[in-house]
């Protein structure tokens, strides 16, 4: 049985039905206990599970992370949550330096099974320093996996696989999403990480979209389809690892790619997409790879010109027009 629910309220039961089932999972962060955090997503924890397992911490994200890094070293499955993914810019030197190489500086012999969620507000209008789609610098962060839901249904299954899994996890949701709602079964299962989801099947052109733009995707595949155009959808769903297999044999399908991601045009997730089609399937194109991106300035701050900044469903149909 299935419910529609909100992408938050997935996020909530899958720590909550984690919690339950091991003890050493444990939730911190900047309000995430007394109010439930800034976005609801803890709403309930610190009742039910008290003030050993929900901490709120102080304002440091330096301290979130270098905290999440010690509680995994004892042996505990931490879920750390910085509140917006811009401040993450001061955890990273625990997660980048000392999280993500800890396993393979030690030969293996070190787990280190912590959960960085976090969330970009781009499409809240709060403006250049609220707002950053910073997910392809972790790109280059081997030893670090990186998800990215788009739906209630992948963020719930999503989360409860990274908090079992043994490596760190940088847990990347979109804000716009959070009141956003999907059929979610009531029983439990897991999403594996690793694994991209085809949302829409076709013929036609591959899109491959990350996160908040899957459903502008997917908006853009009903507009196409008014035009007698049939594209396939796929949501790579996590980044690192990338499920390159359902991409390639996509695009070996429809002959034609276009790659869609909230971040800056240069260095974005679309271009390492594009990248690795032309290493490993370029001959089975028929036209040129179009990526879709946010322009390399700053987030707006009016909410006029953050729309028009970023990514939408005009803005993808237009470039499958220009290969087709």
């Amino acid at each position: 049985m299935s419910r529609m629910i909100t992408y938050a309220e997935a996020l909530n039961e899958a720590l909550r039905e984690e919690m339950r089932r091991d003890e050493n999972v444990i939730v911190f962060g900047e309000d995430v206990a007394v109010i439930g955090g800034a976005y609801r997503v803890t709403k309930g924890l610190l009742e039910e599970f008290g003030s050993r397992r929900v901490l709120d911490t102080p304002i440091s994200e330096a301290a979130i992370v270098g905290m999440a890094v010690g509680a995994a070293l004892i042996g505990l499955r931490p879920v750390a949550e910085i509140m917006y993914l811009d401040f993450l810019t001061l955890g990273m030197d625990q997660l980048v330096t000392h999280a993500a190489k800890a396993r393979f500086m030690s030969g293996g012999q070190v787990k280190l099974p912590l959960v960085v969620r976090t969330q970009y507000s781009l499409g809240r209008v709060h403006a250049s320093q609220h707002s950053q789609f910073l997910a392809p610098w972790f790109l280059n962060v081997p030893g670090l996996k990186v998800v990215l839901p788009s739906t209630p249904y992948d963020a719930k299954g999503l989360l409860k696989s990274s908090i079992r899994d043994d490596d760190p996890v940088l847990f990347i949701e979109s804000g716009v999403l959070y009141s956003t709602k999907g059929q979610v079964p009531a029983d439990e299962y897991l999403v594996p990480l690793g694994r991209a989801d085809v949302k829409k099947t076709g013929d036609d052109v591959t899109i491959v979209a990350v996160s908040r733009t899957v459903i502008e995707a997917l908006k853009a595949a009903e507009k196409l389809m008014e035009e007698g155009i049939n594209a396939e959808v796929i949501d790579p769903r996590t980044i690192n690892p990338m499920d390159w297999d359902t991409i390639l044999n996509s695009v070996r399908k429809t002959n034609r790619l276009v790659v869609v991601d909230d971040g800056h045009k240069t260095g974005s997730i679309s271009a390492e997409i594009a990248a690795k089609v032309v290493e490993e399937a370029f001959d089975s194109l028929e036209g040129p790879i179009i990526r879709v991106n946010s322009p390399d300035i700053p987030v707006p701050s009016s909410q006029p010109l953050e729309k028009t900044f970023m990514v939408s469903a005009e803005k993808i149909v237009e470039a499958v027009l220009k290969i087709i």
